[in-house]
C-alpha cells in the first residue's frame, strides 16, 4: 500500500501540472486559507522524539518548539510499559506531564502520543492521571489490532483519543467509525492507499463527528501532499510534521511551501508544488535506519513493546 500511494502521489502530481493547477483544486477547492501544525520534541530529531523522558528536556525542548511559532506540540514520554505498571509509573507521568503543562501554558495544545505502548489497562490508568492537564488528544494508547481493547480506553477516560497511522485503506478503519473508538484519526497519506483512499477515510469519519490529524513523519513531499489534504478536507483538524529531522531535509527538493505561526500557508504551484532536486537526492542515498532501543526492557530483563 506505501507504493501504491506513492504512484498515486505522482498521478495527481502529474495530473496537476498537465493542467496547470493545483492539487487541492482538483480535490474540490479549498476549505480553508491555512493548515494548522504541529511536531515534535527537537522539532523532529529522533533521540528527542523517543528518548525523551525527564522533565528537564521535555521542558526545554517544547519551549525552543513553540519559540518557533507552533501552537500545539506533541511527546512520545510515556515509559516503556507491562501489563500493569504499578502507582509509581503513573505518578511519575502525572508528575511530569503537569511539569510541561506549566511550562508552556494553557495556549499551546499538548498532544501526547503513547506509541501502543501499553495495555488497556495501564493506558486508562495513565490518561486519568494526566486528564485535568487537558491534552489536545491522547494517540495510540493501546496496539490497533484489537479495536475493542481501543474502545475500553477511549469509553474510560475524558481526554479525546486518537489512531490510525497503521491502518490501511478504509476498510481497517471501518470498525473503528463502527465502534466510534477514537475522536480523532490520523492516516498516513504515503501508506494508507493515496489521497483518494484518505478523503473516502476521512468522509466515513465526517459521519461520526471525528476529526482527521494525518500521520507524517516523513520527507517534504509527503508535507505537500498533506498541505493539499488539509486544504481541501473540511473535517481536517492539525497536522502533523518533522522540518528538522535531518539538515539536508529541503536541500533534496525545489518547493513553493512556506509557513508562518505554526501554519502551513496555502500553494498555488501546479501539481504538488515540489520537484526532486535529483542532483542533491543523490548525496543521500537509502541507508537502513538501526532501531535500536537498549531501554524498552522490565526490570525482570522481559522485552517490552518499543
Amino acid at each position: 500500500m506505501s507504493a501504491i500511494s506513492g504512484i498515486e502521489h505522482a498521478c495527481w502530481d502529474i495530473l496537476g501540472k498537465s493542467l496547470n493547477l493545483p492539487v487541492y483544486k482538483l480535490l474540490g477547492g479549498a476549505v480553508r486559507e491555512r493548515v494548522r501544525m504541529y511536531t515534535h520534541l527537537g522539532g523532529g530529531e529522533m533521540n528527542a522524539v523517543y528518548k525523551t523522558f525527564d522533565a528537564g528536556p521535555l521542558i526545554d525542548l517544547p519551549r525552543q518548539v513553540v519559540a518557533r511559532g507552533y501552537t500545539a506540540i506533541k511527546v512520545v514520554c510515556v515509559p516503556f510499559s507491562d501489563r500493569l505498571m504499578g502507582l509509581s509509573y503513573v505518578r511519575r507521568l502525572a508528575e511530569t506531564i503537569e511539569k510541561l503543562r506549566l511550562a508552556i501554558g494553557d495556549s499551546v495544545d499538548l498532544m501526547i502520543d503513547f506509541y501502543g505502548r501499553t495495555s488497556p489497562a495501564m493506558a486508562i490508568q495513565y490518561i486519568n492521571a494526566i486528564a485535568d492537564t487537558h491534552p489536545f488528544f491522547c494517540e495510540e494508547p493501546v496496539p490497533p489490532e484489537n479495536v475493542a481493547a481501543l474502545t475500553e480506553v477511549r469509553r474510560s477516560v475524558r481526554v479525546p483519543i486518537a489512531t490510525g497511522e497503521r491502518l490501511v485503506t478504509r476498510f481497517q478503519f471501518r470498525k473503528i467509525f463502527e465502534q466510534q473508538s477514537c475522536h480523532v484519526i490520523q492516516p498516513d497519506l504515503c501508506h494508507c492507499g493515496g489521497l483518494l483512499e484518505a478523503r473516502k477515510i476521512a468522509a466515513m469519519a465526517e459521519v461520526y463527528y471525528m476529526g482527521v490529524a494525518p500521520h507524517n513523519p516523513l520527507g517534504p513531499i509527503a508535507n505537500a501532499v498533506a498541505l493539499h489534504f488539509a486544504l481541501a478536507t473540511p473535517n481536517f483538524l492539525i497536522q502533523e510534521d518533522m522540518l528538522s529531522d535531518v539538515p539536508w531535509r529541503w536541500d533534496v527538493v525545489q518547493h513553493s511551501l512556506k509557513t508562518k505561526d505554526g501554519y502551513w500557508l496555502k500553494s498555488d504551484a501546479p501539481g504538488l508544488g515540489v520537484d526532486v532536486n535529483e542532483s542533491e537526492a543523490a548525496k543521500h542515498p537509502f541507508r537502513q535506519e538501526v532501531m535500536l532501543n537498549t531501554e524498552a526492557v522490565a526490570a525482570d530483563g522481559a522485552i517490552l513493546d518499543f
